[in-house]
């Protein structure tokens, strides 16, 4: 089923139907809004009607209660007749080399487990050593840049039939990102989902291990088939804390630790192989 909802208003919108984009998917009435933005329903009511505009002050404080992104609340800024606060750069950006260094070291200093380094729409944007040695086998034009990590993850020519709790691990993804959407109201997003949700049900031959690994009470093991045996990871999510750049805002670090013993030692006899 689709997770799709009432398309989010455009550029040419006006801030009024911005405001109430989100107020909505806040799923907050005027009132709420106002008490906690701290302004009058009707001053609230004007601006969303177009009949007061706001300052840029208010556009602000809105936008910090609504939990708006940054990227958006620039959107906001501009519809409301300001100029964009937050900077929007690539990561390759000059200006941008201490954040790309920032994330290298934490990459590389990682190792010999994988992490990997994500943007809002899970496109590849920097990995350590010991990510390709998990690719292995896709097919070629899944690694074709952009590399999408959940396209690559659950497609079936991906790195699907090599993950041995693949039901487990893709009602895990869907879920994650069903929270993303809702946090961003993010188009593309939701037609990633819809993509990923109507991939054929898992299917794998080798055996799926029971969820025997020493940290599976703690969070949803991923569990990859290599030669070495089964290689069980928990992983965990790093973000900047107080970003003033819409590319770090939306980036993310996914680092992946081992689960058991056994995983660990694998890795560590595969970082000793892996590429210069």
């Amino acid at each position: 089923m689709s997770t799709s909802s009432t398309p989010p208003p455009t550029a040419a919108d006006s801030f009024g139907a911005h405001l109430r984009h989100w107020r909505q998917h806040r799923r907050l009435s005027q009132l709420d809004l106002a008490h906690e933005a701290q302004v009058s329903t009707r001053h609230l009511s004007y601006v969303e009607t177009g009949r007061a505009e706001p300052s840029r002050e208010m556009v602000l404080r809105l936008a910090e209660r609504l939990e708006v992104p940054l990227r958006e609340r620039n959107t906001l800024l501009v519809a409301a007749g300001y100029a964009p606060m937050y900077r929007q750069r690539s990561l390759d950006d000059p200006a941008m080399a201490p954040a790309r260094q920032a994330v290298e070291l934490v990459l590389k200093g990682h190792e010999p487990f994988p992490a990997l380094a994500v943007d809002r729409h899970w496109n590849l944007v920097a990995h350590n050593t010991l990510v390709p040695l998990l690719m292995d086998g896709a097919a070629p034009e899944l690694l074709q840049p952009p590399v999408n990590v959940l396209r690559l993850s659950l497609h079936p020519e991906g790195v699907a039939p090599r993950i041995a709790n693949l039901a487990q691990w893709r009602a895990h993804l869907l879920e994650r990102l069903q929270q993303q959407i809702a946090a961003t109201g993010d188009a593309a997003l939701v037609a990633l989902h819809d993509e990923l949700a109507a991939y054929p049900a898992p299917q794998v031959s080798h055996d799926t291990p029971a969820n025997n690994s020493e940290l599976a009470g703690v969070a949803v093991p991923f569990q990859y088939v290599t030669p070495q045996g089964v290689l069980s990871f928990i992983s965990t999510t790093t973000i900047f804390g107080t970003p003033v750049d819409v590319t770090l805002q939306e980036l993310a670090v996914e680092s992946f630790f081992p689960a058991d013993a056994q995983t660990a030692a694998a890795l560590m006899s595969m970082g000793k192989k892996k590429p210069a």
